[in-house]
């Protein structure tokens, strides 16, 4: 194998560092190789995807602590995962990538497909899943009408596996389920390039299927090399972070609580049953009687206030989970309240940063989708199949835009760049290309209705026109000279 730190099944499959399944190339997965990378799927992979959509749900571990057997028990959770996930997904395709071709005959095509496949709403889920789980798959298919279509897959119940060696071509995809939670059995499909294979369990299915594509019909699309979500690095701080807050909300509570005590000092007795005229238990009423009302008490039972302290960490902790995830709390005063624009600039740069890598990442898997998706002539005529080499991709992030910022910038950028390039500066042009052609429309028809106007006119008012038109001639060579 190629990496030294992969971690070597019995059979002839292996798992990467950074969580890969790697099998040797040109080889095809037998039965107990097969069940070999789904069972490590199904206990090492899947529990981390799914603690990960807990916290990304709002269940997160501060739930299921055991109860406690005195005292307040509050179990807050400030489910900062979904912030993180949701800011930082918006901020990079919250405003739909522009996916083009040149040409303006297969870029309104592409423009089609990806219109009738709702493409955009399924990047954005495959890019909020790789948010989520580091990871996440576009898969290819033909429906029943024969028309190329794309999902996207969780990796709970699907995997890429990579040949062994050192570019780690796409092998086979993997897809599999099971029909109820007490069948152990699983079931699914082997997507290699030139066909794909039923199984069930260890028993491979020796009828192929035909593959249309000749290329394994699914894409792994992820944010970074070693497949970490948002919010992997900052756990530990969001366990705390519940934790802390928690404490506090028990510490309020028990304050709210707090027993009084009056010590030798002597109430007014119940003349039957002897005893105070007060609720002892209900009232938090601790009660010490003396002979006599000598250096009398009253006040409450209260521990040591640990409120800045709390505070201190609490603002800590949350200022960490920013940091570390490499995203901007949009809530904060000190990041609102600065109307500078370097200052703000400098604040989004690390996510800034971030997307940029993440966006080198996507554009290379939506290459290669394309590629599929181009080579069976249904989204793009099999003369252009080869076009995907071509395609344009522009992100744009998600902020407030200056409209009139943009406009200007557009408009002294004239003569220096190319009109679609121009075009392209402006984040409300979705498609510089059909804007171009959108505007060369407007002006063959300005000069067919001019003509159609001059075309109505009555012959006097022509011949009067033609008649001006030397004066007016005149008049402006007299100027001037």
């Amino acid at each position: 194998m190629a990496d030294d730190n992969n971690k070597i099944f019995q059979g002839k499959g292996a798992i990467s560092s950074n969580r890969s399944f790697i099998y040797p190339k040109d080889t095809e997965l037998t039965g107990n190789d097969l069940i070999e990378f789904i069972n490590y799927n199904d206990s090492h992979l899947k529990p981390h995807y799914r603690t990960n959509m807990d916290y990304y749900l709002g269940h997160h571990p501060v739930l299921e602590q055991p109860a406690k057997q005195t005292g307040a028990d509050n179990r807050l959770v400030v489910n900062l995962p979904k912030y993180l996930v949701d800011t930082y997904n918006g901020f990079f395709s919250g405003i739909a990538p522009k996916i083009s071709l040149d040409d303006d005959k297969d870029n309104q095509a592409l423009q089609d497909w990806n219109n009738v496949n709702s493409f955009v709403d399924k990047l954005n889920e495959i890019s909020k899943q790789a948010d989520i789980y580091g990871k996440s798959y576009a898969f290819v298919y033909q429906d029943e009408d024969s028309q190329t279509r794309v999902t996207y897959c969780s990796p709970s119940h699907a995997f890429m596996v990579y040949d062994d060696t050192v570019n780690r071509e796409p092998l086979a995809f993997v897809r599999y389920h099971y029909d109820n939670s007490s069948d152990a059995t699983a079931k699914g499909t082997i997507y290699y390039a030139d066909a794909s294979y039923d199984f069930v369990g260890s028993t491979i299915s020796p009828e192929p299927t035909p593959n249309l594509y000749k290329l394994v019909p699914a894409v792994e699309f992820y944010e970074n090399e070693e497949r970490q979500g948002v919010f992997d690095g900052c756990i530990t701080l969001i366990n705390e972070l519940d934790r802390a807050l928690s404490q506090k909300a028990n510490q309020v509570e028990y304050f709210d609580n707090a027993y009084l005590y009056m010590l030798g000092i002597q109430l007014e007795k119940d003349r039957d049953t002897g005893q105070p005229m007060l609720d002892l238990k209900n009232d938090r009423f601790i009660y010490a009687p003396a002979d006599t009302a000598v250096n009398g008490k009253i006040g409450f039972v209260s521990k040591p206030d640990g409120d800045n302290m709390q505070e201190n960490l609490i603002n800590r902790l949350t200022e960490w989970i920013f940091q570390t995830a490499m995203i901007p709390n949009m809530n904060d005063q000190a990041f609102s309240g600065n109307s500078s624009g370097v200052a703000l600039q400098y604040k989004l740069l690390p996510m800034k940063n971030r997307a940029s890598n993440k966006e080198r990442k996507f554009v290379h898997s939506l290459r290669h989708l394309y590629q599929i998706i181009f080579s069976v002539g249904t989204a793009l005529p099999d003369s252009s199949k080869n076009k995907w080499s071509d395609l344009t991709f522009k992100f744009i992030r998600n902020l407030p835009a200056n409209v009139a910022d943009e406009v200007n910038s557009a408009r002294n950028a004239e003569g220096i760049i190319s009109k679609k390039t121009q075009l392209g500066l402006l984040s409300f042009v979705d498609d510089p290309a059909s804007e171009i052609k959108a505007m060369d429309q407007e002006q063959e028809d300005k000069i067919k209705q001019a003509q159609k106007v001059a075309d109505a006119m009555p012959d006097f008012m022509k011949q009067d026109n033609d008649k001006q038109e030397p004066d007016e001639d005149k008049n402006n060579a007299e100027q001037e000279e």
